[in-house]
């Protein structure tokens, strides 16, 4: 079992800038790829990117595509979000996830591929 724990989030104003964190301990030698996720009032969770971990195939969903940027340091067992040109409809909880099945999609983007979840951290972006 992976334990997850997302951290740098927090209030930042319209164009800003935050890279936020998703160190992982426990049994991680099994996880296959590591996602973003947000979560705003009322709405439904909503993919941003997949990171693979054997390897650094990524993917982005076109919402944020050439904003977000997803990377990772395997020695460190941690993936990065690194999130520019904040809008204020990017308000959100953010949570990574892990998923450890091999075969399926190598880039999942439903929920229900991810077997594992962080807490989540508030990002708030003010206008």
């Amino acid at each position: 079992q992976v334990q997850l724990v997302e951290s740098g989030g927090g209030l930042v104003q319209a164009g800003g800038s935050l890279r936020l964190s998703c160190a992982a301990s426990g049994r991680t030698f099994s996880r296959t790829a590591m996602g973003w996720f947000r979560q705003a009032p009322e709405k439904e969770r909503e993919f941003l990117a997949v990171i693979r971990w054997i390897g650094s195939g990524t993917f982005d969903a076109d919402s944020v595509k050439g904003r977000f940027t997803i990377s990772k340091d395997n020695a460190k067992n941690t993936v990065y979000q690194q999130i520019n040109s904040l809008k204020p409809e990017a308000t959100a909880v953010y949570y990574c996830a892990s998923r450890s099945r091999v075969g399926g999609n190598c880039y999942p983007r439903g929920e229900y591929e991810y077997g594992v979840w962080g807490q989540g951290t508030q990002v708030t972006v003010s206008s």
